[in-house]
């Protein structure tokens, strides 16, 4: 339901920017989910890679701590609240918490899952972002499904022998 008593008239119609807006909130719960995930892993890992684990680690929380205030503020443009509690998060997520503290190895492996589940929930979006003309939140898609396949690469390649 939107949030505001002045209607929102940007050319998409409620039943659309509601879709949307519901999308871009998994989207913005894959995310955080995936930012504490990487930022957890980055306080505890240990082992030969420590360093260059530590730092990639930073890199990329750092990311998606600014990330989810694009999406969130996405999500408010359209005129519907963004979500913003854990519970919220953990209903709308398709990543799930990595109890413990796994090796740094499973640590790299379970970041690669994330970053590709945040890919897949984006790209979940995009059928009605184009059918409605909705430039802005197409590029946003874009530009964060570019940002996470190439952090799955990078991630993937340590994993290589």
């Amino acid at each position: 339901m939107p949030s505001q008593t002045f209607p929102v008239n940007i050319g998409i119609d409620e039943a659309s920017r509601a879709k949307i807006a519901e999308g871009l909130s998994r989207l913005l719960a894959d995310t955080y989910t995936l930012y504490l995930k990487t930022h957890n892993f980055h306080w505890n890992v240990t082992g030969p890679m420590f360093q260059t684990l530590h730092l990639l680690f930073e890199t990329q929380y750092t990311e998606l701590a600014a990330a989810v205030d694009l999406i969130a503020e996405r999500i408010r443009a359209l005129g519907y609240p963004a979500p913003g509690t854990y519970s919220e998060f953990a209903q709308l997520s398709s990543i799930s918490e990595s109890p413990g503290v796994p090796k740094a190895t499973e640590m790299i492996r379970l970041l690669v899952e994330g970053q590709e589940a945040v890919v897949r929930t984006a790209r979940s979006i995009f059928p009605v972002v184009d059918e409605v003309n909705d430039e802005p939140t197409a590029d946003l898609l874009t530009q964060r499904m570019q940002v996470h396949e190439k952090n799955a690469w990078m991630l993937r390649s340590l994993l290589e022998e």
